[in-house]
């Protein structure tokens, strides 16, 4: 039984954010099914003929569908569920076939990509933990278990940075040299800069050594930071399972990373030999190790796969010093920063800034190194918010705070500004989304919502232009291109959570819904809902029904994984009905609402919605005092596991 909180603040006008939302909703349940008709075959995998002739594309083929199942659990379509099962099973197949999956798991690549990859499995496994929970634990066993051959104990390491289900994949090639194309050396130029001696010339990229035997020798082997993702692996099998050696695996290898990290000065380094020293292929450096601080991204994947790194060992330890895995690394990048506009920039992200920039792009504004080298720290770029807010959210420290209003104000320009993109990681609205948090943007939750209707149509488009078209290798990304389904705009509004962390992350938020009636997480049909604030002291939440006959249930859950306790909420009330007014009045009075306070004292409260009415939600909450759990309130379950008996009553 949950404490049940009944509605009663007539709603009169309804607002246009619940409007915008509801009618979000909708759009996003006709475009995924005209993508699912336009691009993929009946058995859910992609439309696709070719061969793949590298290690690279595991990721584009499960990428195009990662958000579908996130949608169903914010409240879209009952059927979403099985789509989005069906398109896991149907790509898995299709590249099976294409040889580059052993056991349903990558064979071996780096965990830049096999995070990307992986999202979808996650939130599968958070939409149905019953059905998902064997292959997750299979998935995470290959880490945790060194008789797999990707975890050596002693040395608290992952032995190479392309790891998976196939021992055999050595290396980060399969030919004599890394498959270099033009483009990379003009973005981020080449890996192991340093080995090549001066005025050699160019020897051409088959016999470079910064491309062949050098690069295979000093970085195809031993621990890189970008491989801290494979902790949200692990953490999703100890949410679902709760086995200590899950824990324990997080603790050992995060903390081996934290320890190099102080022993650096506070900031992480990128590479690990085989014998466990830092620098040890790479004549002492900290930085030069695959998807490292020199090649290709820097920050955008180390400071992503440490912060995933970062997560997993506060959720799994309950110690949040793990955070400071991350902190003194964003402090020195922030402590490099530089004024200049982003046309001055050496950033080897242009396309990125282009589009969430704009005009701004000409307006001088702080910039912070992302990559670091012999040379120091270079390739300037505008922060990546993902990071700071992630940390924010989780610890609710004012430290944490106080860093992203010092970044607001070292920033040339508007953070209210609302731009209709969809990036890859299908977020970048965290500026906008954290101004209206602090109470400096109320109109965000209409421009938010009119932006991502604008990137689902754009994505229609897209999808009529090139529906029917053969799909070579090299343009497998249309198909992440043309995917319609964005998720950001609603995460943020009714989870109250940041976009998940794109490299391999599980889903943050300081609130969840589900239908009490159909018995399945998201919202129920016609009900919108809007956190409008995450104080852990006075979390802010709106709910609306907009059905004008329909009475609807739904219960409200504390954290994505039911880690956090509702102490009490304070809610709105409207007990007078004479705002009706008598029969022969013209018009209504004013409603006169006051509020009610009501004990908790657990992850769930049912709130009944009658036709036409509206409540405020004011939860003071206890953060993380529960294990993050996959266990829904209709299920008596174990500590973590999934669903075992269904309750009859909230």
């Amino acid at each position: 039984m949950y404490p049940v909180i009944t509605a009663s603040v007539p709603l009169l006008e309804p607002p246009g954010w619940a409007i915008a939302q509801r009618e979000l909703f909708d759009l996003l349940d006709h475009a995924w099914r005209r993508f699912a008709r336009d691009f993929t075959e009946p058995d859910g995998r992609l439309t696709y003929r070719y061969p793949l002739t590298s290690r690279d594309g595991v990721d584009d083929f499960y990428e195009t569908f990662f958000n579908w199942p996130q949608l169903y659990l914010l409240g879209g379509a009952d059927d979403l569920l099985a789509a989005s099962e069906r398109h896991w099973e149907g790509v898995t197949r299709q590249l099976t076939e294409l040889g580059m999956l052993q056991q349903e798991y990558e064979r071996g690549y780096d965990w830049f990509h096999q995070g990307e990859s992986l999202l979808l499995f996650y939130f599968l496994c958070m939409a149905a933990p019953e059905r998902w929970a064997v292959r997750a634990l299979r998935f995470a066993d290959l880490y945790v278990d060194p008789a797999h051959g990707n975890y050596d104990p002693e040395h608290r390491i992952i032995r190479r940075p392309h790891n998976g289900s196939d021992p055999r994949r050595e290396g980060l090639f399969d030919g004599e040299s890394y498959p270099w194309l033009p483009e990379e050396a003009r973005m981020y130029g080449f890996p192991l800069d340093w080995v090549l001696p001066p005025d050699s010339g160019d020897p051409g990229p088959g016999r470079d050594p910064r491309l062949g035997e050098e690069m295979r020798r000093r970085m195809g082997t031993g621990d890189t930071a970008v491989n801290l993702a494979a902790s949200g692996l692990v953490l999703n099998a100890l949410i679902l399972s709760g086995e200590q050696r899950y824990r324990d695996w997080i603790a050992a290898y995060v903390g081996a990373w934290r320890e190099r990290a102080a022993a650096n000065g506070g900031i992480l380094p990128d590479n690990v030999a085989p014998d466990g020293t830092v620098g040890g292929l790479l004549e002492g450096r900290w930085y030069g190790g695959h998807y490292g601080w020199s090649w290709p991204h820097g920050w955008y994947s180390v400071g992503h796969a440490a912060m995933v790194g970062a997560l997993a060992g506060a959720a799994a330890t309950g110690d949040d010093s793990f955070l400071d895995l991350v902190r003194p690394a964003l402090d020195e990048v922030i402590a490099h920063g530089k004024v200049m506009a982003f046309t001055e920039a050496d950033s080897s992200l242009r396309s990125k800034w282009a589009v969430q920039l704009a005009e701004d792009v000409h307006t001088p504004t702080a910039h912070y190194p992302f990559r670091h080298g012999d040379q120091g720290w270079f390739d300037y770029n505008p922060m990546l918010m993902g990071v700071p807010i992630a940390l924010w959210h989780h610890s609710a420290s004012s430290a944490d705070r106080q860093r992203i209003d010092r970044l607001r104000a070292a920033g040339g320009h508007d953070w209210r500004t609302v731009r209709a993109f969809r990036s890859k990681e299908e977020a970048g609205h965290e500026e906008p989304w954290f101004a209206f948090l602090t109470g400096d943007d109320p109109g965000y939750p209409e421009r938010i919502l009119a932006a991502a209707q604008a990137q689902v149509r754009h994505r229609l488009a897209r999808m009529e232009r090139h529906r029917g078209r053969d799909v070579p290798e090299a343009d497998i990304h249309l198909w992440q291109q043309s995917n319609p389904v964005v998720t950001e705009a609603l995460v943020q509004l009714t989870w109250g959570g940041p976009q998940v962390i794109y490299n391999g992350g599980l889903q943050q938020a300081r609130v969840r819904h589900y239908d009490a009636d159909a018995r399945r997480p998201g919202l129920p049909p016609s009900v919108a809902a809007l956190v409008s604030g995450i104080d852990p002291e006075a979390t802010v939440v709106d709910l609306v029904n907009l059905d004008p006959q329909a009475v609807r249930r739904v219960i409200v859950q504390a954290g994505a994984f039911a880690e956090h306790t509702v102490r009490e909420v304070r809610h709105t009330v409207c007990p007078d009905p004479s705002w009706i007014g008598d029969l022969y009045d013209y018009g209504h009075g004013r409603p006169a609402v006051t509020s009610e306070t009501t004990s908790v004292d657990g992850p769930w409260l049912l709130v009944e919605l009658p036709a036409s009415t509206r409540v405020r939600l004011t939860l003071r909450l206890d953060l993380r005092t529960r294990p993050p759990s996959y266990r829904t309130p209709f299920a008596a379950t174990s500590a973590h596991g999934g669903q075992d008996v269904l309750d009859s009553d909230f």
